[in-house]
């Protein structure tokens, strides 16, 4: 079982960092919550260091927080960088606008909490604003759902489940994992990759609806061949990919990830034939460091 931080454990720099978000908006007055989100949560309390800072917030759009930041830091004759603008992108999966900047060295991400809406034929969603618990549910997967309430310097779980997955080691969907994959396909491959990453075990629904028909043939259909390369590269870098590959082969995606055979039992036996590649690859590579 992983080890789970009862709370999250601040950095000197972070917390300078969130000192100065809070000041900024007693500075404007603003009526806003601001709410570290994902990622970033779970490898804190996951005893992991993380530089991915992304701040929720649930009043305003990024880029208008960002300019209030800014002008408390004027106001306080402190430098400035220059804040990026990362334009809404569905392709490339930036579904809103994105603040990004850096305050005493440290790049943060800004953008509002939402809710989404999925068609039938594509996993680009309609956005709206939303609340903390709506943004939870639209996320991939529960331990990545996780908030940290900065002025409370709390952890937030509003799926109910997020916390005790963490401690389980359990890879989840936080709305039914049908509903989840097939609204964005590209979100199984996130399953398969966090559960090697993190070295921990998925659902039982969720790999029963994974490996499902109607599943593979939404991540066919509407995800795009760079995407899926985007979150195999991440599989491949990640410390166990002879893991992740093991579980594209037992979810029976190899055919639908990989360009392979369309019969069937050929497609099964190329997926065992690479699983069995990258074993030997890892052993070599073992064998070698031992040296």
């Amino acid at each position: 079982m992983p080890i789970v931080a009862p709370d999250v454990k601040l950095t000197p720099e972070e917390q300078q960092l969130f000192d100065t978000l809070l000041s900024a908006t007693r500075f404007s007055d603003l009526d806003v919550t601001l709410r570290c989100a994902g990622g970033w949560v779970r490898d804190k309390l996951l005893g992991l260091e993380s530089g991915d800072i992304d701040i929720a917030l649930d009043t305003m759009l990024g880029r208008e927080f960002a300019e209030k930041v800014n002008e408390y830091l004027v106001s306080r004759e402190e430098t400035i960088d220059k804040t990026v603008v990362i334009e809404s992108n569905p392709e490339q999966s930036k579904h809103l606008e994105t603040a990004r900047m850096k305050i005493h060295g440290k790049v943060i991400d800004l953008v509002n909490l939402r809710s989404e809406t999925y068609t039938s034929n594509s996993r680009i969603p309609a956005m709206t604003l939303g609340s903390p618990a709506e943004d939870a549910q639209r996320r991939d997967l529960t331990i990545n759902s996780l908030f940290y309430n900065i002025s409370q310097k709390t952890v937030e779980d509003f799926t109910g489940q997020g916390l005790a997955d963490l401690g389980a080691g359990i890879i989840r969907t936080p709305l039914p994992p049908t509903e989840t994959f097939l609204d964005d396909p590209l979100r199984v491959l996130r399953a398969v990759r966090f559960c090697a990453r993190l070295n921990f075990t998925l659902d039982e629904s969720l790999k029963e609806s994974a490996a499902s028909e109607r599943v593979r043939t939404a991540l066919q259909e509407k995800v795009s061949r760079e995407r899926i390369g985007d979150e195999l590269r991440g599989m491949f870098d990640g410390p166990n990919p002879v893991q992740a590959m093991r579980h594209l082969a037992n979810l029976r995606l190899f055919p639908t990830v990989f360009t392979l055979p369309k019969d069937a039992s050929a497609a099964d036996g190329h997926a065992e034939l690479c699983v069995k590649t990258l074993e030997a690859g890892q052993h070599l590579l073992a064998s070698l460091e031992s040296k």
